[in-house]
């Protein structure tokens, strides 16, 4: 036979309170219901126990293993038919056999929580190689199945307090999303695909939250706030590629100009005089020469082969150190002209005697 529980009416009692006969009446603490999924009673029910079911909740009594009752109405229970199977003192009394009879509360209201990863879900992105993931984010749910949810909680899993369920579920969470991550990844996902899609990923955990949450009784109703963490390496790299792309320059263009406006932050170093003067000198080892050259060829400048400063692509010489342009490579040869200067390179007409470049006697 089950435990027969009947109704009393009566005013709000505290969590707990005694009698004259011995039983007490157990009531859910206002000040730990907030945002918590489970109270367990402080103690074994024995005989005339009174439980205080509000609006909000539901109590559930617990014996041996399994639910047999769940008070889901608003009102005072208690225990008054003496011919059902008696728990406690009383039992073991008559038969040396002690019954385990408990009663554990649960909410039905939303309750709002957050996840984390305390292991890295391993990425493997065609570009950047294995990455270690991790996330973070906050969920709205609540206890679709009382009776699922108790079984399995506490009679499973040996749950007792409301963070040990909660504790269980994030872990489910992170599973839920890494699922989903591992599925968008065959798709095609890419590590930098990730900032763009992070909605898409809450919708795939939202729409499969029912098939790996259903079975503990719970209901994910919202995912919010998803956060995905990048080591600092690959985001700094990450951001650097979305730089280049918003500025149209290659990745020497791109360190290039990095490298210049650094100099210009610090005219006391090395590139002081660079920063100085503008398309003067160089900034020695912190702008290699070819380095300079591709991103001066970018703004119709090139670099001087004698010290590496950034002139005109037109200039004929080099404002820094006087060295004198040869013609650019490929440049046409003037009609009539037969020959080259020796010191500036310019194509000299033919029968000319001086460079009409330079000046230089030939």
């Amino acid at each position: 036979m089950a435990m027969v529980f009947g109704k009393k009416s009566g005013a709000e009692v505290p969590a707990t309170g005694g009698s004259a006969m011995g039983s007490t009446t157990f009531a859910w603490p206002d000040d730990q219901k907030v945002n918590s999924a489970l109270w367990k009673a402080p103690r074994q029910i024995r005989l005339n126990d009174n439980v205080v079911v509000r609006e909000d909740e539901i109590a559930v009594f617990y014996r041996d293993g399994k639910a047999l009752t769940y008070f889901d109405q608003p009102n005072r229970y208690a225990l008054t038919d003496f011919n059902a199977p008696v728990v406690g003192k009383l039992l073991k009394f008559f038969t040396g056999v002690t019954q385990w009879a408990e009663v554990y509360y649960i909410p039905k209201r939303y309750m709002d929580g957050k996840f984390g990863s305390s292991q890295p879900y391993q990425f493997t992105d065609p570009t950047f190689g294995i990455i270690n993931l991790r996330v973070f984010g906050e969920y709205r749910w609540k206890i679709s199945s009382p009776e699922l949810f108790i079984n399995q909680f506490v009679g499973t899993f040996s749950a007792e307090t409301s963070g040990e369920v909660e504790d269980r579920l994030k872990e489910q969470l992170v599973i839920l999303v890494y699922n989903a991550l591992g599925k968008m990844k065959q798709q095609g996902l890419k590590v930098t695909d990730l900032a763009a899609n992070l909605t898409n990923i809450e919708q795939e955990v939202l729409a499969t939250g029912p098939d790996h949450l259903g079975q503990y009784g719970i209901e994910i109703n919202k995912i919010s706030g998803l956060t995905i963490s990048l080591p600092d390496e690959v985001q700094k790299a990450i951001d650097t590629r979305s730089e280049m792309q918003v500025l149209g320059v290659s990745y020497m263009q791109y360190q290039t100009g990095k490298a210049i406006d650094d100099a210009a932050k610090n005219p006391s170093g090395g590139a002081g005089t660079f920063a100085g003067l503008g398309a003067g000198i160089g900034v020695g080892g912190v702008i290699g020469g070819s380095m300079a050259q591709g991103m001066g060829q970018s703004m119709n400048q090139r670099s001087c082969p004698n010290c590496s400063s950034l002139v005109s692509a037109t200039a004929k010489f080099c404002p820094n150190c006087g060295f004198s342009f040869p013609a650019a490579p490929g440049a046409p040869t003037p009609a009539g002209a037969s020959k080259f200067c020796p010191n500036c390179g310019s194509a000299i007409t033919a029968g000319a005697k001086f460079c009409n470049n330079c000046g230089t006697k030939v």
